[in-house]
């Protein structure tokens, strides 16, 4: 496969934004003129906004000031100028936004625009742009076409530890400021006196240390004894100095200044291509499923590399119902000897229960499964009271308290994380994701890919926003943006593609946490899911539709946005922070942090599969400049572990679905199928009728030869259908074995309920029989379909498959 990775160098420019006038601006206040001041923010030229003067009581204000911005032209430089309304009593009141495209801008050329808003009043904002080249070497970046990672130094500031202890018992300490950096500002204490900071080289940061009382609020910082300024352009690279930070009665305090280059390796991988373990462990898999595909299916030659299928297991969530269902279903698919045919097994919020068990054994579906069904029923069934007992409560302060000076973020998130380990295990497990690879390493399991949704902390819905995120052995990343970090490396602190702060790693208790995180969510996603989902997606199709256009507009125009309220708004922005705040937000270090956008992004196959937000088109509120990322449990989207099978990198051939919801039981299915439609990734059609919405059959095959690269989808809804009346394929129960298959799965009053954490043995017994028998029952249409998936392989042509969009049943 090849590295999408390119390495470029160019030379930076100095662009200059003359704001010269603005005309008819209507005034937020009832009895007074407009005090109009306008906003200047360019986040990849300084994470600091600059404004100008405020005009008193004017709506035609004139400013006629200038500033300047040195900018790097292969970058999405998005410029965003506000015209505010000072306003001394409350919050200043936007009037407007235009948002800048510089590209528009280019080297020796001056550009005069108008920004009008299309109202009565027809407000305008007049602006001159200048673009200069400047001399000196260019700057080198790294890029995978989507996002950019810039030339990176790191200050290295030390304290003399005996004069650091020394005004520390004066009760002051030395305060350390780069704006530009990605540190910001650092204090010594007693046991810190060396500082790093890590900086964009093209920003010209500056340090500023400074003598302060320890009891100095930050509001007070600047009542110091003496202060020090130092631009790290006049520092040598990789040379010490010495420097004096002059304090009280005319001494210095002694600081050792260094800049070093940070290395042009990256700890982000920027990429759309299978990592190389991922590749490594393809090679292997392929000969253990080819090795059992010829003895399922009785296969007179080996097959060909080329004709071997990519089979996919993939599960939904459901809470404690779908980690035991998906038990069943595995025990299922191991009797038919096919869980060595599966290449990947993917899963989410209940599953990943499932998952993270099995895996703690390096060749677990080599062995029956069913002992490790009887040690999750001793886990299930037994009471979970002691979950709050007083030794309990005070192991999950102590563990919080741990992480806590780990650096890691604390959180509601950390303490489900605990109770949910005391419930699901009788000890606490010290396994990690990362030592998940022994169990892949010789191709001997499918390789596990757990799937959850990265969303906005607040302002926004998680259905107006929200990224897929996978999680592997190897990996964690976003697909949407090609940018992947070591598992191990999770919750680390990044900048720019660089590692700049190494956490220990998670133990999988902390994982399984954020991703059944069912309580970062806000009002308006509850509200979603106690409405008709189908006007949502409707009004999200739409959405999509008219973010298209605007990115066809936005080549010719720019955009300019309109305050969504008018004298009432500041009540319309409490009632939105009503609505969108996360109360019990789930916060992690954000491993894209600093990473920039290139220039087209927009136009980058990886990026388009996946853009699917409002906000897609806006560069300066996508995930990169949050500081933290903000991840949840799939089920506000979809409820559904699907995306990481459709990279199209993985080419899978075969998902075979295992759905775990009560209800609607083809709702994920359906909404995937809408989703993928929408986005242009191929799925196949799911065509249902209305009696199958009514009495659902076990499985369901669904495939479209009219649609070459779409996967063959195997369904397996929780339906009790024949089992009620058959305790094996073929053998039907006695009158006394009757009692076996009645098993309730209707939403309201079934022991299966998602709140239920605790079944009885029968129950897990009948769920996981269930699960298995489904499999068992549909043997037919599953190697029915691999036989499909090796002929589209062996013929490259899946218009050669013998039907098209279909739902067959047993």
């Amino acid at each position: 496969m090849t590295e999408t990775r390119k390495i470029k160098t160019s030379p930076n420019c100095l662009l200059s934004v003359r704001i010269i006038r603005a005309r008819n601006i209507t005034s937020k206040d009832l009895f007074a003129a407009s005090d109009c001041y306008v906003s200047l923010w360019l986040p990849t030229v300084s994470n600091k906004k600059v404004k100008t003067k405020t005009i008193k009581k004017t709506d035609d204000p004139v400013w006629n000031e200038t500033f300047y911005f040195r900018i790097q032209n292969e970058v999405k430089n998005i410029l965003e100028l506000t015209v505010y309304d000072d306003d001394s009593l409350t919050k200043d009141d936007a009037q407007f936004t235009v948002l800048f495209d510089v590209a528009k801008v280019r080297p020796g050329e001056v550009v005069y625009e108008i920004f009008s808003l299309k109202s009565e009043k027809q407000e305008s904002l007049e602006v001159e742009f200048k673009m200069e080249k400047i001399p000196g070497p260019p700057e080198k970046l790294i890029t995978n076409g989507v996002l950019v990672s810039r030339e990176v130094c790191c200050l290295e500031v030390q304290v003399d530890k005996e004069e650091n202890k020394k005004y520390l018992k004066d009760n002051k300490n030395v305060v350390l400021t780069v704006d530009a950096s990605y540190e910001g500002t650092q204090k010594t204490t007693t046991d810190l006196d060396t500082f790093h900071f890590h900086c964009i080289k093209s920003w010209a940061p500056i340090l500023k240390a400074r003598l302060q009382c320890v009891s100095d609020t930050e509001e007070n910082e600047d009542n110091s004894d003496a202060s020090l300024t130092i631009p790290l352009t006049l520092l040598a690279v990789g040379q010490k100095v010495k420097v004096g930070l002059p304090v009280e009665k005319g001494t210095k305090l002694e600081l050792q200044v260094q800049v070093n280059d940070c290395p042009e390796n990256l700890d982000v991988r920027l990429g759309y291509d299978l990592c190389e373990e991922e590749q490594d462990f393809l090679q292997k898999r392929k000969k253990v499923v080819a090795s059992a595909l010829k003895k399922v299916l009785q296969l007179r030659r080996d097959l060909h590399e080329h004709e071997i299928p990519v089979i996919g297991v993939m599960a939904t969530g459901g809470s404690v119902r779908a980690m035991s269902g998906m038990y069943g279903h595995l025990l299922g698919l191991q009797k038919l000897n096919l869980l060595d045919c599966a290449t990947y097994l993917t899963g989410t919020s209940g599953s990943t229960w499932t998952m993270t068990n099995l895996y703690k054994n390096t060749d677990w579906s080599q062995k029956t499964l069913e002992g490790p069904i009887s040690l999750a029923k001793k886990q299930v069934v037994k009471c979970k009271m002691n979950v709050i007992s007083i030794e309990h409560l005070k192991y999950y302060h102590d563990e919080m308290i741990k992480r806590a000076k780990e650096g890691h973020i604390s959180s509601f998130t950390e303490l489900w994380s605990l109770v949910q380990e005391a419930f699901l295990h009788d000890e606490p497990e010290e396994s990690k994701l990362s030592d998940q690879r022994k169990a892949v390493d010789q191709g001997q399991n499918p390789l596990p890919l757990y799937a959850i949704l990265n969303v906005k902390a607040e302002q926004i819905s998680t259905f107006k926003f929200r990224e897929w995120v996978e999680f592997s052995p190897y990996e964690v990343g976003f697909q949407k943006y090609g940018a992947f970090i070591r598992s191990e490396n999770f919750d680390s602190e990044f900048f720019m593609g660089r590692l700049v702060k190494k956490l220990p790693e998670s133990r999988i208790c902390f994982l399984e946490g954020i991703w059944t995180n069912v309580f970062t969510r806000n009002l308006l996603d509850g509200l979603y899911w106690s409405s008709n989902s189908d006007e949502f997606w409707d009004h999200w199709a739409k959405d999509m539709v008219d973010m298209a256009r605007e990115n066809n507009a936005s080549d010719d125009s720019s955009i300019i946005i309109k305050s969504s309220c008018s004298t009432s708004g500041n009540l319309c922005e409490i009632f939105n922070d009503i609505l969108t705040t996360r109360p019990l937000l789930e916060e992690t270090h954000n491993f894209l942090r600093g990473l920039e956008f290139y220039k087209d992004y927009l136009q980058q196959r990886g990026f388009i599969d996946w853009k699917d937000t409002v906000l897609d088109l806006s560069p300066n509120k996508l995930t990169p400049w949050e500081k933290h990322l903000c991840l949840i449990d799939v089920g506000y989207f979809i409820n559904t572990s699907c995306p990481p099978l459709l990279k199209p990198e993985r080419n899978v051939d075969v998902i075979i679905s295992l759905d775990y919801s009560m209800g609607n039981m083809f709702q994920q299915l359906e909404m995937t199928y809408r989703y993928c439609k929408t986005q242009g990734i191929p799925f196949p059609k799911i065509e249902l009728s209305e009696e199958d919405k009514k009495n659902p059959k076990e499985c369901y095959v669904f495939s479209e030869a009219e649609n070459p690269r779409a996967p063959i989808v195997l369904h397996f809804p929780l339906v009790n259908n024949t089992f009620k009346d058959y305790r094996e394929p073929g053998v039907k129960r006695s009158p006394l074995e009757m009692k076996d298959g009645d098993i309730n799965l209707t939403k309201s009053n079934s022991p299966y309920y998602f709140t239920k954490i605790m079944y009885s043995a029968e129950d897990f017994d009948k769920l996981v029989n269930l699960s298995s028998y489904n499999i068992l029952n549909n043997k037919d249409l599953i190697l029915q379909s691999i036989q499909r998936a090796i002929a589209w392989r062996r013929t490259g042509m899946r218009g050669h498959l013998p039907t098209g969009s279909e739902a067959e049943s047993a």
